[in-house]
């Protein structure tokens, strides 16, 4: 793995789940990582979950890395701005934001089957608020260290590397809203040379996932028996290698504004998950998913919306040479 040997990292949502999995990542290689979030010892968030921010941060320091725990609301600017005055008083620089914040597990079962005019809209207003907004006042705070030094990575964590439509009117505007964000942020910071970028994981193994399906982490196989795409599934950490691989790579810049996936990374990158496979769900999906299974139909549509959208786009074009192009695409 490579290594953040004095890199400064903040992840945004680091109690549990993929935010304590990119945590230790980031700590394996070396850096120093503030874990931020709502849950500590004896004042858990409304989830009333028993993972906190300080085991976060113990994790961190036991795999080689130094974890801070931080307990911040990041629906609230004043605790965000407070947050990153000491990461610059105390570390000085900033390398890396993860923002991870999510939250919708609180009410997600009330709306997520349900069409968007049944849809409880103050649930999903405040879903917005704290799986979105949080996310860009996070961003905006940490930005303005890293535009000074002219350097750093910005991630978003999202759920899925296209634009097909994820079953719910909320989770989907939530979802695709970061995938908007870290290409917004990555237009406005490239004059900056600071990279941003949005990252989706695969089928994860969270503490909440393996509950849901009876199972642990040493048995965890057990579940393919009730959901085929299980065994393709993946711990936390292994996206989180990923966003190490990202932010030691010095050529992460060509990769600004687009979305990316842990498998995509595994593949150019060569990492390993904790138990030494590779999963890929992007090759599992193409592989295993039928023909006429409703994710491969919403993809289709999808796919021809936005042909449709590339082609008008393609109507403004002045015809003449080609621009030269400043970084990848967005992936789509």
């Amino acid at each position: 793995m490579p290594r953040l040997d004095g890199a400064v990292a903040v992840v945004a949502g680091a109690t549990r789940g993929a935010g304590r999995g990119i945590a230790a990542a980031l700590g394996e290689a070396g850096a120093t990582v503030y874990c931020t979030g709502r849950s500590t010892r004896g004042n858990p968030s409304p989830l009333q979950r028993p993972e906190t921010l300080e085991e976060t941060a113990e994790l961190v320091s036991a795999v080689g890395g130094r974890g801070i725990a931080l307990r911040v609301d990041h629906t609230e600017e004043e605790q965000v701005a407070a947050l990153f005055q000491r990461v610059g008083h105390d570390a000085k620089r900033l390398d890396v934001l993860v923002n991870v914040i999510w939250g919708g597990e609180v009410s997600m079962l009330e709306w997520f089957f349900k069409p968007f005019w049944e849809t409880n809209l103050e649930q999903g207003f405040a879903l917005m608020r704290q799986a979105v907004f949080s996310h860009l006042i996070t961003a905006k705070h940490a930005a303005a260290l890293m535009v000074p030094r002219r350097r750093g990575l910005i991630v978003e964590l999202t759920d899925g590397d296209t634009l097909a439509f994820r079953g719910s009117v909320f989770y989907d505007l939530t979802k695709t809203t970061l995938i908007r964000l870290a290409y917004i942020y990555a237009e406005e910071l490239h004059r900056h040379r600071v990279t941003a970028l949005a990252v989706t994981p695969g089928f994860m193994r969270t503490e909440m996932i393996l509950e849901m399906f009876g199972v642990t982490e040493a048995n965890w196989r057990d579940a393919a028996k009730k959901d085929r795409f299980f065994q393709h599934s993946e711990t936390p950490r292994y996206a989180g290698r990923g966003i190490a691989a990202l932010a030691a790579d010095p050529k992460v810049f060509l990769k600004s504004g687009q979305v990316t996936s842990s498998w995509e990374l595994m593949r150019e990158y060569g990492f390993e998950d904790t138990d030494g496979r590779r999963p890929d769900m992007g090759r599992a999906f193409r592989e295993r998913l039928p023909r006429r299974h409703g994710f491969q139909t919403a993809l289709a549509r999808s796919n021809e919306w936005q042909r449709r959208l590339l082609e008008t786009a393609a109507g403004y074009l002045t015809p003449g040479p080609k621009t030269p192009r400043r970084r990848g695409v967005t992936r789509t």
